[in-house]
Formats: structure tokens, C-alpha cells, sequence
């Protein structure tokens, strides 16, 4: 005989499984989740109150104030200043990170911070990067006096001149708004004072790239370069990351210091490896060294013994100094110029060609040597014109001689 299947409905004693009732469940979560929601309130007032930094919803916004939801009958406001510099205003809906200024009640708003809570978790992410050593993003707001101020987890830090480039920085090179990466070097939360440095940064980003570019280049190279400072008697330059130089005397052939000046940070331009320090290490490169040495240029144009003709440009006691040509020059020293002579500048003058001065690109010339040389033609012209002696004429020569002694 079949037994009766237990109903699942059944409230009576005899039933197996009690009756799920949905209504006193959802009355039983409405009070926890209202419970919930009175606690999740008194806790935020409690923060709020203690001036704890919370994250509040914008509700909406017009010139002067940022609405927010504290949580009470009125809104809190945020001063639109504090979402000034880098921070944008925020949207309805969004939530934005706040602190309390001041209480509000029945008739007045609560007045909350941003700015202030910023620099509040600004000043524990500094405080955390300092004690880890690591690198944080700055924003250049300005150049000051020996440095710069720099905007660092909404804090202003201040950058030294000397620690914002790898080599010494006498004057400011970066612009305001510009984005950097440094470290916090000093850090004092009483004295609200933050030190950082980019040239902490440049000299680590340097090392990790060294030995993969050492590794590529070699001495007698044309390389691209980037002027990053031009000094007084050196050119600073940097290839990938690495710090290079050009002495002066390897700027230019001419006239190094003027060719110096031309010159302006940020400049690329190509360049030859002369030396590479490994040990430092710092490249040395040369400009001069992809053109040609004038002075080997005149050495093929103007060989020993060649006759010149140019004029006067300056007289002393040392000697004449004449223009040969477009852009070439020589000089003859006094010895080499008959003392009797006396030259005026423009006036034409002829002498010969004795060498090449290495030092100033000009020709050394002779004056003396080139009478020399004009004397000897002459001689070996009439040796050459003269006709020789025959035996008759020596004879009576010599019998001439004997009658008139």
C-alpha cells in the first residue's frame, strides 16, 4: 500500500520540513540592512567629526563651492580653489577625497577641504617614498632662486639648481609644467619642508643604460648627440642617457670660444667619439673633427717654395702680416725682410711660401727667400746664356795678362 507523500506546505506537527515565510525574511533584512546603514552613518559622522579624511560624493557644483553629501539635512562644501593647478573639478556622481574645516548646523554648511586632504595623504605617500627610496612624479609650479618648486603628491618640495641636472646648473633649464621623476633626498613633516632630487634619478637612469651603450659604440664613431649645456670653455653633450663633452679646442678649427656661443641647449646635432671613459664614465667627443684640418688644406694648395703675391694688412716690429687670398693669410717675420724695407699697409708684396703655422692656419712666409730664389734664376740664366772659353781665347788671356805685368 501506497503512504502519502509529505505536502511541503504543511504547517502541522506531523510535517517533515517548516514553512518558509518571505515576508518575515525580507522584514528581517530590512532591519539589519537599516541597522547597517545607522551604524555606516554614525561611523562617518564619528570620522567626519575627528577631522579624518573621507571619500565624499559631489552632488553638484557651481562657481564657488562643490556640493557634497555629508550625510546631513545640508550639503558640505568644497571651495572650487581647491580643485585648482593640476586638479580638474569634479562631476556630479563622483566621489572626491575631503576633510572637515569647519562644522555646520541648521543654518549654515559644513566646510570641508580638499586640498587639505590631499596634502594630508600627499604628506604620507612622501613619507613613504622617502623611508623607501623610491622615485616619485613631480610637476615644475616654478623657478625660485637657487632652484625650483616643485609639486609632489600635492606638496610643495623644493629642488635645488644642483640637483636638478646631472652636471652643475648655474641658471634654470626647465620650464614650468614640466613633468619630472626624482626622489625625496630631505623630508621634515613639522617643518612642512620637502627636498628632492631629478639628478638622483638621471645618474641611476644613466648607470642601468651604460655598460648597453658602451657596449655598441666605439672610438672614431659619428654619433647623434643632444647639446644639454653649453659652459664657458665646454660643451656638454648626452647620447642616450650618457653625459658627453667637447672641449673647447675641439669645437672648431677657428676661433673656439666664439664658436662656442653658437650653440643652445636641446640642439642636436652629429658628433665624433674621440675617447671613451669607462671608469667615470663620460664620452669625449669632437666637432672639429668632421671637417678637414685647414692646415692640411693649405699644405696641398700652397707646397714649400711656392711665390705668393698679396697685400700689406699690418706692420710691426715682429714683421708684415698680408692677405693672400679669400680667407687665407700669411706672415713674415722680421728676419725674413730686408731692414732697409719699409712696408705700407695695402701695398703689394711677393715672398715664398716656407711652411704652414699650425696653431693660427696661416701661411709663414719669406721675403729674403724669395730674393734668393730670384737671385739664383738670374745667375743660372746667364751661366746658361753665357758661351764657353776656347783654348785660343784662354791663351791669349793669359799672354795678355803676362805683357801688362
Amino acid at each position: 500500500m501506497n503512504k502519502p507523500m509529505n505536502n511541503p506546505t504543511d504547517t502541522s506537527d506531523n510535517a517533515q520540513t517548516p514553512a518558509v515565510n518571505a515576508e518575515d525574511i525580507n522584514q528581517e533584512n530590512a532591519e539589519m540592512s537599516m541597522e547597517g546603514l545607522f551604524a555606516a552613518q554614525d561611523e562617518f559622522r564619528k570620522k567626519l567629526n575627528s577631522k579624518e579624511i573621507l571619500k565624499v560624493k559631489v552632488i553638484q557644483v557651481n562657481n564657488d563651492y562643490v556640493f557634497v553629501d555629508i550625510g546631513e539635512k545640508k550639503e558640505g562644501l568644497i571651495p572650487v580653489s581647491d580643485f585648482g593647478g593640476e586638479r580638474t573639478i569634479p562631476q556630479p556622481g563622483t566621489e572626491v577625497s575631503a576633510v572637515l574645516e569647519k562644522r555646520g548646523g541648521e543654518d549654515r554648511h559644513a566646510i570641508l577641504s580638499h586640498q587639505r586632504a590631499m596634502e594630508s595623504l600627499g604628506w604620507e605617500q612622501a613619507q613613504k617614498g622617502f623611508e623607501e627610496k623610491t622615485r616619485v612624479k613631480g610637476t615644475i609650479l616654478e623657478c625660485v632662486k637657487g632652484g625650483y618648486i616643485v609639486d609632489v603628491f600635492a606638496i610643495r618640495a623644493f629642488m635645488p639648481l644642483s640637483l636638478s641636472e646631472l652636471h652643475p646648473a648655474y641658471k634654470h633649464h626647465l620650464p614650468s609644467g614640466a613633468k619630472i621623476r626624482c626622489q625625496i633626498v630631505e623630508l621634515a613633516r613639522e617643518k612642512r619642508r620637502v627636498i628632492v632630487s631629478r639628478k638622483q634619478v638621471l645618474d641611476e637612469e644613466e648607470n642601468s643604460r651604460r655598460d648597453k651603450v658602451l657596449g655598441v659604440i666605439n672610438a672614431g664613431d659619428v654619433l647623434r648627440v643632444v647639446v644639454a649645456k653649453v659652459g664657458k670653455d665646454v660643451l656638454y653633450l648626452r647620447y642616450h642617457g650618457i653625459e658627453g663633452i667637447v672641449r673647447a679646442e675641439n669645437v672648431s678649427w677657428k676661433n673656439h670660444e666664439e664658436a662656442l656661443k653658437t650653440y643652445r641647449r636641446g640642439q642636436r646635432l652629429k658628433a665624433k667619439l674621440i675617447t671613451i671613459d669607462k671608469n667615470g664614465p663620460k664620452l669625449e667627443f669632437g666637432l672639429k673633427q668632421l671637417y678637414p684640418n685647414p692646415a692640411e688644406l693649405l699644405r696641398r694648395k700652397y707646397k714649400v717654395r711656392t711665390v705668393v703675391n698679396g697685400k700689406v694688412l699690418s706692420c710691426d716690429e715682429n714683421g708684415v702680416r698680408i692677405s693672400v687670398g679669400p680667407d687665407v693669410e700669411g706672415t713674415i717675420p722680421a728676419m725674413e725682410i730686408a731692414p732697409e724695407v719699409v712696408y705700407q699697409p695695402g701695398e703689394a708684396i711677393t715672398a715664398v711660401v716656407m711652411g704652414v703655422n699650425q696653431q693660427d692656419f696661416t701661411l709663414n712666409l719669406s721675403v729674403r727667400r724669395f730674393e734668393d730664389i730670384q737671385n739664383r734664376k738670374v745667375i743660372d740664366q746667364y751661366m746658361k746664356s753665357a758661351p764657353p772659353l776656347t783654348l785660343g781665347q784662354l791663351l791669349a788671356n793669359g799672354l795678355a795678362e803676362k805683357n801688362e805685368k
